[in-house]
């Protein structure tokens, strides 16, 4: 019955050991802006805050630590085009329950041939954190994969 019940057990333990997250960059030709969300399981976001912020951190009830969780998430994510960083406007936050999500969005440069990102969110406190990046609405889907060791990645359009 114990193996059973570990069983049953594991898959659930596993679901919570991974430490990803997702964020689109989506480039809208309707407005020339490029809109950037992040997805964080809620989760990892609860574990998260008590590291950065303190034990008491509550991203479930406190709109303070929600805002805090979300500035965070908007220090270790950056856009850059020739060495050049795009000023990334706040767009606001949301927790669906599953997921915490924090919006972003830039205007589209003229002219955009490469784009370097850089997304380190969670890495200091979890080396094994993977930030997937999905890049869509200019030419094909590209995706850039961060983990401990890649620092910014770039694209050609």
């Amino acid at each position: 019955m114990l193996i059973l019940g570990l069983l049953f057990a594991a898959p659930y333990s596993f679901a919570h050991q991974q430490k990803s997250a997702i964020s689109t960059v989506s480039f809208n030709p309707r407005t020339h802006s490029i809109e950037i969300m992040h997805r964080f399981r809620i989760h990892d976001a609860e574990h998260a805050v008590k590291h950065i912020f303190g034990k008491e951190a509550d991203i479930i009830g406190s709109k303070k630590t929600q805002e805090q969780f979300s500035n965070y998430v908007r220090k270790h994510f950056s856009m850059f085009t020739a060495d050049t960083a795009l000023k990334l406007i706040d767009i606001g936050y949301e927790n669906d329950g599953q997921f915490f999500w924090v919006y972003q969005e830039t205007v589209e440069p003229a002219a955009l041939k490469t784009l370097s990102i850089r997304h380190d969110s969670l890495q200091e406190i979890w080396p094994s954190q993977v930030n997937t990046v999905n890049i869509e609405g200019k030419g094909k889907l590209q995706t850039m994969i961060f983990d401990d060791s890649v620092e910014s990645l770039e694209i050609t359009f």
